[in-house]
């Protein structure tokens, strides 16, 4: 249970759903969020909370106008490790606070008083945060040569990996009172219209069969074996979707906006600039994972789905059946204990010490996994902060590809559980080389699921459902950043109408799902509800980069597997100390070398030709 101390009356219909999708799928653990707080008036709570408020200003008070001073000292080295030390401390703080704040809201976004929570700590975590916006935009003013000197003292340059990706901020950081009041206008701004998106996404119901349902659940009817059900689920998100149009093209108009204004004031002249250093890796390498993919739809999407077609007996797929299941193939449900079972499994098989960190999130309870009214819809690993650990949620409904979301979450798990000891400053790591840990987690499940296979029609849906997988990794994400890409751009030059939205939408994806899929009228409206284009801007790509970076890793770990997992999980355990260069070296990999997507793009080419020997 999620632990608060102001709990909503109980619900029948949810008590019902819970009783019944534990009956089909067996008891599944909700996390306890107690290892961060006991609850939301605890004296632990509201101890931290009120320390780094006074910590943040103490901190101003103390340092404020003296880096430079400090950092050119006799002990200059020393001196300003033990200023970054306290400013690691705060931040730890700070976001286990605002961890728990944003998991309560994951966990029921309908709930006024956990909505009132999370707003009021969000307000609160931003005017502390503004006392601390001078420490690096100072420490980007002190000169080169002066922090060089200072970080070969082995105590500040223990965080040189951080102080070098802060200075590649610099040309881009504004004026003190300017970046005061971009920070403090966001919670206006664009934290506001995420919230907004976020609790109208919760909100919103769709009639589907006479039932009203919640968006995860309407999703999921779109893999339901009886057409009839999932076009029924399309028509209804279509519906549901027309019918908030307006709000949804006025939040990515203003976010887009607010965007444009930031990118503009910053300096950054391409839309996707500003995220492209936030992940460390350069825009040519981006540029070429993104002409790779493109170039191979009619290789990868247009080949598999004109093949599925035949599989159906049609010329052309209706969009409710891309992600139908294979027809003659009996579709079970997978229970919580199997799925557990087959992810662990397929984990120690590669690594025991992977394993062993995964099977803590099922023993300790930091996995939320049924669904539930309110909850936000989709899955993702939070890694909070190293003082404490990561939470994994999932919508889990017993399908297979439940089971590989399960095994990508703990990816992510295990390499935010390995990056820890770097510290709050340095564990994050660029979302790129994220996305690898999970989609490899994915990987190894599905090839020990493969191995044991030897019905030829399982075999064949096991196979069409991992090639799904990757061109809804691959392809669909390539085509999410050209949508992204061209909405940002266009709305340089003015608001776009819902209809143009939409419009944008439809050129996109025929040009990457290719002529056998059948977009039929409604499906100009599934932009809506993809949450990335709300909360972060051109995240989507790293899909596609951990995908292809996976595919070329697990070629090298099939050749010669003699250390690979003791190299990969050091890989993971460097957090955000590498460089993606540095991080694949050990493997014979570059991503600059446009070879090496092709190479990764060639092995969902190769699945295909396999399924059409079948």
């Amino acid at each position: 249970m999620i632990q608060t101390s102001t709990k909503a009356p109980a619900r029948g219909a949810a008590k019902s759903a819970k009783k019944s999708a534990a009956k089909a799928l067996g008891a599944m653990p909700e996390w306890n969020l107690a290892d961060l707080y006991p609850g939301i008036e605890s004296p632990a709570l509201k101890r931290d909370l009120e320390w780094m408020e006074a910590e943040c200003v103490a901190f101003e008070k103390a340092y404020k106008g003296n880096l430079e001073k400090i950092a050119s000292s006799s002990a200059g080295g020393r001196e300003l490790a033990e200023v970054v030390k306290r400013y690691e401390k705060i931040d730890d703080v700070a976001g286990r606070l605002g961890s728990y704040a944003g998991l309560l809201h994951a966990g029921d976004a309908a709930s006024p008083v956990l909505s009132k929570f999370y707003g009021d700590m969000q307000e609160r975590l931003t005017a502390a945060y503004l006392h601390l916006l001078f420490f690096t935009l100072e420490l980007n003013r002190i000169e080169d040569a002066v922090l060089e000197k200072a970080m070969r003292d082995p105590a500040l340059g223990h965080y040189r990996p951080w102080v070098e990706d802060v200075r590649k901020e610099k040309p881009h950081q504004l004026e003190d009172r300017v970046e005061q009041l971009f920070q403090e206008k966001s919670m206006t701004g664009y934290s506001a219209f995420n919230r907004l998106f976020d609790e109208t996404m919760v909100a919103l119901r769709f009639k589907v069969g006479g039932k009203t349902l919640a968006i995860e659940q309407t999703l999921n009817l779109m893999q339901d074996p009886k057409e009839r059900t999932r076009r029924a689920a399309s028509e209804a998100l279509a519906k549901t979707f027309k019918e908030n149009l307006r709000l949804f093209a006025l939040v990515t108009n203003t976010l887009a906006k607010d965007k444009e204004i930031s990118d503009r004031w910053r300096g950054f002249a391409d839309v996707a600039a500003s995220r492209h250093l936030s992940n460390r890796v350069e825009p040519e390498v981006v540029d070429a994972l993104v002409a790779s993919v493109r170039a191979a739809y009619p290789q990868l999407s247009h080949r598999y789905y004109a093949l599925k077609a035949r599989w159906f007996g049609k010329k052309k797929l209706a969009h409710w059946d891309r992600n139908a299941p294979l027809p003659q193939v009996a579709m079970r449900t997978i229970r919580w204990g199997e799925a557990q079972d087959t992810v662990l499994s397929a984990y120690g098989a590669f690594s025991p010490k992977m394993a062993a960190i995964a099977e803590q999130f099922f023993k300790d309870r930091w996995i939320d996994a049924p669904v539930r009214p309110g909850k936000s819809p989709g899955a993702f690993s939070h890694p909070t902060v190293p003082s404490a650990h990561p939470y994994v949620m999932l919508n889990y409904q017993g399908k297979p590809r439940d089971v590989m979301t399960l095994a990508h979450e703990l990816g992510h798990g295990v390499h935010q559980v390995l990056a820890a000891p770097n510290g709050a400053l340095m564990a994050p790591t660029p979302l790129t080389l994220a996305e690898t840990a999970s989609v490899f987690g994915e990987m190894l499940t599905f090839k020990k699921l493969l191995a044991g296979t030897t019905d030829k029609k399982q075999r064949k849906a096991m196979l069409a459902a991992k090639v799904e997988d990757m061109i809804n990794t691959v392809v669909r994400q390539i085509a999410f950043y050209t949508f992204e890409r061209q909405v940002h751009t266009e709305r340089r030059n003015g608001e776009l109408t819902s209809e143009r939205l939409c419009q944008i939408w439809m050129d996109v994806q025929r040009e990457s799902l290719g002529p056998a899929i059948d977009l039929r009228p409604g499906y100009e409206t599934f932009w809506t509800y993809i949450p990335h284009f709300i909360h972060s801007p051109f995240y989507v790509y790293a899909y596609a980069f951990g995908d292809c970076l996976v595919n070329s890793l697990y070629a090298v770990y099939e050749k010669a597997n003699a250390g690979f997992a003791e190299r990969y999980l050091e890989m993971l355990a460097a957090g955000g100390t590498k460089h993606h260069s540095e991080l694949l070296a050990p493997f014979g990999l570059d991503a600059r070398d446009p070879q090496f997507w092709k190479g990764g793009l060639g092995v969902i080419e190769r699945m295909i030709g396999e399924l059409e020997t079948l």
